[in-house]
């Protein structure tokens, strides 16, 4: 479902909508449009710049240059997250995806999460593939099971379950250390990289170190969402 209008998308923010993402007229600079900007920002809401063009198919509504499309999921505070974990009760466990492009591979990563019992998934606000319906058949119905946090930045996120004393784990094949040759049986972050370009280097500074999966084959690396399924079974091998 889609809101159209600046006023409107405004009133369905600060009602508590959960918006998938905002499309709003590039080149605009009035104080409502300037307000929808920190709106979105505030609330990890991703905002995008479109030409005048892209509103030619909405000419039959009001939409005044924006155009907001509702989430089909909740999304969750980190900072909720984080306060909500009992570690003498259960272990926790963070999923952190630093870009995953690609609906199929983010269902797909959600659908292993929920099954192997992650706590929360952490997204990036911009840069990451939207939860949508085809990312819920994917996940076959799992995100709906899970806490998934929508970030505006996740150095800051890394920061805040580093804070919480989370151990965090860098996933790249680049990685001189074998997950399993790793301790996996602590409070645990797993940060898993964009399809083409990995975990960012600014992502990875913050990391408490970097583990890696054995290949013997002539292919580089393994797909994300296998990659990401082998190493949460490995957390729960050594757990269990």
């Amino acid at each position: 479902m889609d809101i159209y209008g600046t006023r409107a998308v405004i009133e369905a923010i600060d009602a508590g909508k959960e918006i998938e993402k905002v499309n709003i007229q590039k080149g605009t600079d009035n104080e409502l449009h300037r307000h929808l900007r920190f709106l979105c920002n505030k609330h990890h809401i991703p905002l995008k710049e479109c030409p005048r063009e892209y509103f030619d198919k909405y000419r039959d509504k009001n939409h005044q240059g924006v155009v907001a499309v509702l989430s089909a999921i909740k999304f969750f505070e980190l900072e909720d997250i984080i306060a909500d974990m009992k570690p003498e009760e259960k272990m926790p466990l963070v999923l952190v995806l630093d870009g995953i492009t690609d609906v199929r591979n983010l269902g797909a990563i959600c659908r292993t999460a929920e099954v192997a019992g992650v706590d929360c998934i952490i997204v990036p606000q911009n840069n990451s593939a939207p939860f949508n319906e085809e990312t819920i058949k994917a996940s076959a119905g799992a995100i709906h099971h899970l806490k998934i946090c929508r970030v505006n930045n996740v150095k800051y996120a890394l920061q805040q379950l580093a804070a919480a004393e989370i151990f965090i784990f860098a996933c790249t094949e680049k990685a001189p250390e074998n997950i399993y040759n790793t301790e996996l049986n602590q409070p645990l972050a797993l940060v898993m990289g964009n399809e083409a370009k990995g975990i960012a280097p600014g992502v990875l500074k913050l990391c408490n170190g970097r583990v890696s999966l054995p290949q013997f084959g002539q292919i580089g690396s393994l797909n994300v969402s296998v990659a990401t399924g082998i190493v949460l079974y490995e957390v729960l091998r050594q757990r269990i």
